[in-house]
C-alpha cells in the first residue's frame, strides 16, 4: 500500500459532534489516569502543534515550523491517523508519558499538558465551544501559520520559531 492509499478526507466537525456521546465536563471530575478512550481522544483540541518537528537544544524543546508530511494543513489533524504509527517511524503517541515528560515536548495549549498541571481548557476548546473551527478563530492552530513541509526541510535548525503558544 502507497502513502496516497492510506490518506482519508473526514471533517474535523464529524469529530466535534461526537462529543455529545461524552460525560458533560468529564474533564474536570477526572484524572487524566482514568479517562476512557473516547474521552481521551476527545481532549485533542486538533490544533496540530504536536505534529511540528522539533529539536533538543541545551535541555530545551525547540519547535521548528516543519510539519510531519501526514498532516493536513488545512483541518491540522492527521491523513492517517488510525496507521500513523505503523507509518511514521518516529511519531509520539500522546500518553500520559508523554504528557509528562521533561523537557515538555507538547505545546503550551495542550489539554493534556494543561489538565494534567491544574489548569482547566481554554474558552475556545471545541469540548466547550462544540465546534472544531473554534481553535483555528483562536489562532491557536496551525492554520494560516507558515508552515513547510518535512519533505523539502534539509536543516531543522533553520526553522525554528518562537510562537508564544509553543
Amino acid at each position: 500500500m502507497n502513502e496516497e492509499d492510506l490518506q482519508t478526507e473526514f471533517n474535523p466537525q464529524d469529530r466535534v459532534d461526537e462529543f455529545a456521546k461524552l460525560e458533560p465536563e468529564f474533564w474536570k471530575h477526572k484524572r487524566l489516569e482514568d479517562l476512557n478512550h473516547y474521552e481521551w481522544e476527545a481532549l485533542c483540541d486538533g490544533c496540530g502543534k504536536c505534529c511540528l518537528n522539533k529539536l533538543e537544544i541545551k535541555g530545551k524543546i525547540r519547535f521548528t515550523n516543519a510539519y510531519c508530511r501526514f498532516l493536513d494543513c488545512k483541518s491540522c489533524l492527521c491523513k492517517i491517523y488510525k496507521q500513523r504509527f505503523s507509518v511514521v517511524r518516529d511519531c509520539r503517541d500522546i500518553d500520559l508519558e508523554a504528557v509528562r515528560e521533561k523537557p515538555r515536548w507538547l505545546p503550551k495549549t495542550c489539554a493534556y499538558w494543561l489538565l494534567d498541571n491544574g489548569y482547566d481548557l481554554p474558552q475556545w476548546h471545541p469540548l466547550i465551544t462544540r465546534r472544531a473551527a473554534s481553535v483555528r478563530e483562536a489562532g491557536m492552530s496551525l492554520s494560516g501559520r507558515e508552515l513547510i513541509n518535512e519533505s523539502k526541510v534539509e536543516d531543522y535548525e533553520d526553522y525554528i520559531v518562537d510562537w508564544p503558544d509553543l
